[in-house]
């Protein structure tokens, strides 16, 4: 029976890794990559930084694929993420079924947590499913950008008795949120924060976490939104792509 784990690698920071992750990196036979275009090297470099860095001893390999890209622009998003995620599957299954013999162990290194806001598990449950690949799963959670957004601000993310929520940037601004007091904000690529109405909210902002391209700025929503704004276009000019997160926090 082939055997995949599902490795949550963390944040950015290499250090981010668990033990147990270092146990299951240490079990793999071939590490499956996700190609993401020239923008995205730094994440394939790290994958392999952290493979060389915590594997020893053990002979393993790496098989890339051309990761499926969803469709933007005017369309329905749901759909343009069914479509996605098919066209992933397919690309999980080929990888599967010709990178790996049965009795080895394939891994895939998840960003942040395979739990939060990853598809792979989902794609690999609609494998088995559809019948067409055989075998056994492991999921391996890791250090979000959460937890290291509140750590590198020193800052807890829920109030006394009190709730949290995490969405995304796309949902704030439709206003599809609770009225929670603090809100970790992912995945906003408009700058959504511009939505809250009480601009006294405070904003806890970091982009390219736990990197040696890390950014940090706390402050009011009236005092550094339109500095966010800025320093976000310049990341993305100058690498190409941005990973941020945010949590807001009511006055």
């Amino acid at each position: 029976m082939k055997r995949l784990l599902v490795i949550g690698i963390g944040a950015g920071n290499p250090d981010y890794i668990t033990m147990q992750a270092v146990k299951a990196l240490n079990r793999v036979d071939v590490f499956f990559l996700m190609d993401k275009g020239q923008s995205k090297d730094k994440l394939i470099d790290l994958r392999r930084e952290i493979c060389e860095r915590y594997i020893t001893d053990r002979t393993y390999r790496f098989a890339e694929a051309h990761s499926p890209e969803r469709e933007r622009g005017d369309v329905d998003y749901n759909v343009s993420v069914d479509d996605l995620n098919r066209a992933k599957q397919q690309t999980f299954e080929r990888l599967i079924n010709d990178e790996l013999s049965d009795g080895q162990c394939g891994g895939f290194l998840v960003w942040g947590d395979p739990a939060l806001y990853d598809s792979t598990i989902r794609i690999l449950q609609a494998i088995l499913a559809s019948g067409r690949c055989a075998f056994e799963f492991e999921v391996i959670p890791g250090i979000t950008s959460v937890q290291a957004l509140a750590a590198q601000h020193k800052v807890p993310l829920n109030t006394i008795g009190r709730s949290i929520e995490i969405t995304t940037g796309r949902r704030l601004a439709a206003g599809q949120v609770s009225d929670t007091d603090s809100l970790v904000v992912m995945l906003d690529a408009e700058d959504s924060y511009h939505q809250v109405a009480d601009q006294e909210t405070e904003i806890y902002w970091g982009a390219y976490l736990g990197t040696p391209d890390e950014i940090l700025i706390h402050g009011k929503l009236n005092d550094v939104a339109d500095e966010i704004e800025r320093v976000r276009k310049a990341a993305r000019v100058e690498h190409g792509w941005i990973m941020d997160t945010y949590l807001l926090r009511k006055p």
